[in-house]
């Protein structure tokens, strides 16, 4: 398993970002559906989120280990492999 260890001071917030990042998922998931109505996701739902999710984590968590795609690969829990074919996926490679 690839976990990352957070330090101490960011391990007590933990719980609270993670109750954050919920709750602005549901707030946008709910927004998006109020938009839609009744109007069905071709592509499914989940496909969508993680589509329009997983692009934006991916270059933050690069930028934020300065380009090291092994420490990115790390803090996401995936090894660096997965990691290059999903950059190349979104085209962030």
């Amino acid at each position: 398993m690839n976990a990352v260890r957070l330090p101490a001071n960011e391990a007590a917030n933990e719980t609270s970002m993670h109750s954050a990042l919920s709750e602005c998922v549901s707030l946008t998931v709910r927004r998006y559906l109020a938009d839609i109505g009744d109007t069905e996701c071709a592509e499914g739902l989940h496909a969508l989120v993680i589509r329009e999710v997983e692009g934006p984590l991916l270059r933050e968590v690069l930028a934020f280990h300065e380009g090291n795609q092994s420490r990115a690969a790390a803090a996401l829990g995936i090894n660096r492999a997965t990691l290059r074919k999903k950059l190349a996926a979104h085209g962030l490679v």
